[in-house]
């Protein structure tokens, strides 16, 4: 077995407060998004993923989007200059 770090990248994130209009804005119109009640649904790489307010959503290096829940966001994110 060996071990491996995850190389540095600088990502966007939005943490979703539950407005569709700045999820849309965030994602520069992109048709992976869709409303339902309180919940943002996202077509992801690995399937659909539901974000509920409080949620960071993730622009990913190759342009995907994923949500993440913020105790995970805040252990494996901090600020880019």
């Amino acid at each position: 077995m060996s071990k491996f770090r995850k190389k540095p990248v600088v990502i966007d994130a939005v943490q979703w407060n539950g407005d569709m209009y700045a999820m849309i804005e965030f994602s520069d119109g992109s048709d992976n998004f869709g409303f339902v009640e309180d919940r943002c649904i996202i077509d992801t790489l690995e399937g659909q993923m539901t974000a509920m307010p409080g949620d960071w959503v993730i622009k990913g290096i190759s342009g995907e989007f994923y949500p993440c829940k913020p105790d995970i966001f805040e252990k494996t994110y901090e600020p880019a200059d």
